[in-house]
């Protein structure tokens, strides 16, 4: 995927656009997990988990497309 922008009917979006959608998607089935793995009881502080597991899955999907099309030898 790269550092390029994605044409989508015309529209030109930029990549952390997609990262996020998949960080999203990555995030609601490590909710589901994890609730599933807890035996249903709640978190302490929810609101913040989510935020912060949406941070890193989102971060993640941008590390791993980043670093997975970059250029050798190009700094």
């Amino acid at each position: 995927m790269g550092l390029h922008e994605i044409a989508i009917g015309g529209l030109l979006l930029p990549p952390l656009f997609v990262y996020v959608v998949i960080g999203l998607g990555a995030t609601f089935i490590l909710r589901a997990l994890l609730f599933r793995l807890q035996g249903g009881k709640r978190l302490w502080f929810e609101a913040w988990f989510d935020t912060a597991l949406f941070v890193l899955c989102t971060a993640a999907t941008a590390y791993v497309f980043s670093a997975s099309f970059s250029t050798p030898g190009v700094f």
